[in-house]
């Protein structure tokens, strides 16, 4: 079959509420921000050129509307997104601390993102795609959970490169033995993994990454990894080949989204070269690129709309960035 998209991914389509200052009663302002792990790395994957289409569900309220208007003006194809007429969408409230990190409130009890049911699943979609990607979100709960199942046995059937991060958010869970249990099932099934500092200490229980990622490699066969350690920079695992790069020191807003920013642009570099063709120099090529693009989009607000432009990118890593 001809492969239409570069890269379906299925999960969670939201909004961030982020800080915004206050008004003039002295009351918390918030803003709006379109958001989603697996659309915000389609969204940086559409500013590279690629074609992407969205797998999940919204309410048919006004945020749902406004979500689709989004995502449609990245360039995103929507027609497997579904509006839910029962759920409202997911709301999730962004607390920002002074060094840029964040905590995260969810409202979503159920949220629309959680109701789509294997049904609803445009499986054509998912077999005209090079890529398949997807979260641990779309497992929390029942009917999503059966619907990513279903959709990852179907992206493999169909000969996609399978691309997963967990994006672990453990308000989420009933309990944190189903969040190990569900990123062990991505991991069965990825052939590339993105992961953060905290999530590879949490699923193997070592301290060291490089152990930690050892554990992952000897136990599920994934042949590449991607590491991401916040503003120390990242590093991949492939074969026998591991390779570091620094970050981008900038003075970071908010880091929402930038492991999502970063996930876009190693699924690119994937793309670029496939599995065969990656080797130190490559994988060192992916993962500056990467650091440039996660670092810009810390000096910006919500993800979907603050994706970086790639001359932007490219100015980073030339030191030419203003």
């Amino acid at each position: 079959m001809d492969k239409v998209y570069d890269v379906t991914a299925m999960g969670e389509l939201l909004i961030d509420f982020t800080m915004n200052g206050q008004s003039g009663q002295g009351n918390n302002l918030f803003e709006a921000c379109p958001g989603g792990a697996p659309c915000n790395v389609l969204a940086m994957l559409n500013k590279l050129g690629r074609k992407t289409a969205f797998l999940g569900k919204v309410g048919q309220d006004q945020f749902g509307r406004l979500l689709k208007e989004t995502i449609q003006e990245s360039g995103i194809e929507t027609k497997g997104l579904m509006m839910d007429e029962n759920v409202r969408t997911t709301l999730a409230f962004v607390h920002t601390f002074p060094d840029g990190d964040r905590e995260f409130s969810f409202y979503r009890n159920p949220g629309a993102d959680m109701m789509l049911s294997e049904t609803e699943v445009d499986y054509e979609l998912i077999r005209q795609s090079r890529v398949f990607h997807f979260g641990t979100l779309s497992m929390t709960d029942e009917p999503v959970r059966t619907a990513t199942k279903k959709a990852i046995a179907s992206a493999k059937e169909a000969g996609c490169l399978i691309t997963f991060d967990p994006n672990l958010r453990e308000p989420l869970w009933k309990s944190l033995d189903d969040a190990k249990e569900a990123m062990e099932y991505g991991f069965q099934y990825c052939d590339m993994l993105k992961i953060s500092d905290n999530e590879i200490q949490f699923i193997s229980g070592k301290e060291d990454y490089d152990e930690g990622i050892r554990h992952l490699q000897e136990k599920y066969h994934i042949p590449v990894i991607f590491l991401t350690m916040g503003k120390e920079g990242s590093r991949a695992y492939y074969k026998d080949i591991r390779v570091q790069k620094t970050g981008f020191a900038v003075k970071a807003i908010e880091t929402t989204g930038a492991g999502d920013t970063f996930c876009g642009c190693a699924i690119n570099g994937l793309l670029n070269y496939g599995l065969e063709g990656l080797n130190k120099e490559t994988l060192e090529e992916i993962l500056t690129y990467a650091n440039a693009g996660a670092a810009l989009i810390t000096l910006k607000k919500g993800a979907i709309r603050s994706m970086p432009e790639p001359s932007k990118i490219e100015e980073m890593i030339c030191g030419s960035y203003k």
